[in-house]
């Protein structure tokens, strides 16, 4: 097992219990995708997830440039290693692929519908957009088999707030008693996916033949708006905090846009590997605050 990962946004302590299961099997490379496509990799790779990307709001609308060659650079450098060894790769999409649309539940063959290029917040889905046709044609022309995971809004231990992700930045705040920031008026909605039910589902779809070419939503399909999300956050941690609204000016500058409803339709995905998530909400908000107490959100050593 190889796994490679610049380290941007994330920490190798994260690794320590894959390290713990898999052993000396575990080799962990410190590079982007582009770096090892360049080389060689120690061995052949039978599989190949490709999770890399800029993510996180903040980081898009203050790095733009590095948001957008991020995305479309390493994953074409990704599929590049995939050709090579002739492995089967899943490209981790977003959600934000469907842009400003406005017919819900999202569906794979949907129109997607964007803002203009003057307003930052639409490259990252169009960025994504980029890496879905780049995969699909690499499927098409060379035959490799390629499956797109369109992942909808994944919370789960570990998840820090730093990049703009919400329920972090709300659990992290709930813990200490400091309020919590809803943006704008708190009653856009999202489904939120525990991250184990994610990631069950992209090992099934890599794993399914018949996946192979398609795209897939991935996620829940249960929506909550921000604002109640706050306040179960509180409640179920029993805290004292008070809930703040801040413009979304004030919060990523102006001309921001945002999006009031995702939510994902399940049934292509349910279909193709009887997906359905099994971890509820509560449970991940109970699992993310004890990662937080114990400094494990942050890997650092519990």
């Amino acid at each position: 097992m190889i796994v490679v990962d610049d380290l941007s946004t994330g920490s190798e302590a994260n690794l320590r219990d894959a390290r713990i299961q898999a052993g000396d099997r575990l080799h962990f490379i410190r590079a982007t995708v582009s770096d090892v496509a360049r080389t060689d990799l120690s061995e052949a790779p039978s599989r190949i997830f490709h999770l890399a990307a800029a993510v996180g709001v903040r980081r898009v609308m203050e790095q733009p440039v590095q948001s957008i060659e991020t995305n479309v650079i390493e994953t074409s450098a990704a599929l590049r290693i995939a050709g090579r060894h002739e492995a089967p790769i899943l490209i981790a999409s977003s959600s934000e692929v469907y842009g400003k649309a406005a017919k819900l539940p999202f569906a794979e063959g949907d129109d997607v519908v964007y803002g203009p290029t003057g307003v930052v917040r639409w490259s990252y889905g169009c960025a994504k957009a980029l890496d879905e046709w780049l995969g699909l044609a690499a499927w098409r022309a060379q035959g490799l088999p390629v499956v797109i995971a369109r992942i909808f809004n994944t919370v789960g231990p570990r998840q820090i707030g730093r990049w703009g992700m919400v329920l972090p930045r709300f659990v992290e705040a709930a813990l200490v008693g400091r309020a919590l920031e809803i943006h704008g008026d708190g009653l856009q909605s999202r489904c939120f996916a525990d991250v184990r039910d994610v990631t069950y589902a992209l090992d099934a779809l890599l794993g399914s033949a018949d996946a192979a070419g398609g795209v897939f939503n991935v996620g829940s399909d249960e929506p909550i708006t921000i604002r109640a999300l706050a306040e179960r956050v509180v409640r179920q941690l029993k805290s004292g905090s008070a809930l703040v609204h801040l413009p979304y000016e004030t919060a990523y500058g102006p001309g921001f846009e945002d999006l009031r409803a995702r939510q994902p339709d399940l049934t292509r995905i349910r279909r193709a590997i009887g997906f359905a998530p099994r971890i509820g909400l509560d449970q991940t908000i109970a699992d993310l605050a004890q990662a937080i107490r114990t400094g494990a959100a942050h890997g650092e050593a519990a």
